[in-house]
């Protein structure tokens, strides 16, 4: 992503930064507002928590986590920041005409394609389900021997386990 750094004319602007490729406009269909209750209040609005509430008003992104739309090519449209995370996230139009946000993956750049399903190559941004057998990797990608085949077990955290059919595990 490019950064473009502001020139000092004010205090304010001094060491600022923004990001040129995020776009700030999100789609209607994808956003709604969020109620935010509490704000250190109990419920007899009495202030338990001191320094909380007040803040900018957030609309929510609605972000596909299940990435279901399995084996249809999407294109990664826009990147844009998200007030309600610390990541970025990115607006995939699909091959069938819907439009979904996903986490930004890093490297992913504007026009980049990704996929889901049991058939997708390997690479960041596309999502394999687990249980799925693959063989003929690329060569020492993730094992020793390429061509025996490889089942996928489990995804924790940013760590995936593999396990072949000689019984080696492989994180």
């Amino acid at each position: 992503m490019a950064i473009y750094l502001y020139k000092t004319s004010t205090p304010g602007t001094r060491n600022g930064a923004v990001n040129i490729q995020v776009k700030s406009n999100p789609r209607n269909n994808l956003i709604y507002g969020q109620r935010h209750c509490g704000k250190g209040r109990n419920t007899r609005g009495i202030i338990t928590v001191r320094h909380r509430g007040g803040g900018h008003k957030r609309l929510y992104r609605k972000i596909d986590f299940r990435r279901n739309e399995k084996d249809i090519y999407g294109r990664i449209v826009t990147i844009e920041y998200d007030p309600n995370r610390n990541a970025y996230i990115c607006l995939i139009h699909y091959g069938d005409g819907e439009k979904r946000y996903i986490l930004h993956p890093i490297g992913a750049i504007i026009g980049d394609t990704i996929v889901s399903g049991t058939e997708v190559p390997i690479k960041m941004g596309n999502v394999v389900p687990l249980s799925v057998r693959y063989s003929n990797m690329e060569k020492t990608k993730l094992f020793q021997a390429s061509t025996e085949p490889k089942s996928l077990v489990s995804k924790r955290g940013g760590r995936v386990i593999h396990i072949s059919f000689d019984g080696q595990m492989r994180i």
